[in-house]
């Protein structure tokens, strides 16, 4: 087991799963598309390679803006229901951590969904020591 970069298309393919489990609405046929775009938006993708097809991804972006300044932020992060309470989404975000760190970024963001299937979700978040520190407005247009 080793975590890596998703950089190739086998990477991509390996992830999709993964990635699926958490964006159930993502289809085999949107997946290649979305995957790609979401990429080139300044977004990089790591996972937990078991050999052959990855047992958790992340997803995240790096950036600066006015609030937050440097920062790194996931817009993902899932573990294959088969591989859940294996530790492979604590691996990733200490990795992700760590990077943070090394980077010299200032803090590290995330936002999750709130219901009775993310308890294990937050309490791994809670237990790396992330905070609570605001509510998430949404509009749909």
């Amino acid at each position: 087991m080793k975590i890596r970069f998703a950089t190739t298309d086998a990477d991509l393919l390996a992830c999709r799963r993964a990635v699926q489990a958490l964006r159930p609405l993502l289809t085999d046929e949107r997946y290649d598309e979305a995957i790609r775009s979401t990429l080139a938006d300044n977004r990089q993708m790591l996972f937990v390679d078991t050999g052959g097809e990855a047992a958790a991804v992340a997803v995240f972006e790096t950036g600066y803006n006015l609030f937050r300044g440097k920062y790194l932020y996931i817009d993902d992060l899932s573990t294959l229901p088969e591989h859940r309470g294996k530790g492979y989404a604590g691996l990733l975000l200490d990795w992700i951590l760590d990077y943070a760190e090394r980077e010299g970024l200032q803090e590290v963001h995330l936002d999750s969904g709130v219901s009775e299937a993310r308890t294990d979700a937050h309490r791994l978040y809670l237990n790396k020591r992330f905070q609570v520190t605001s509510l998430h407005f949404v509009r749909k247009m």
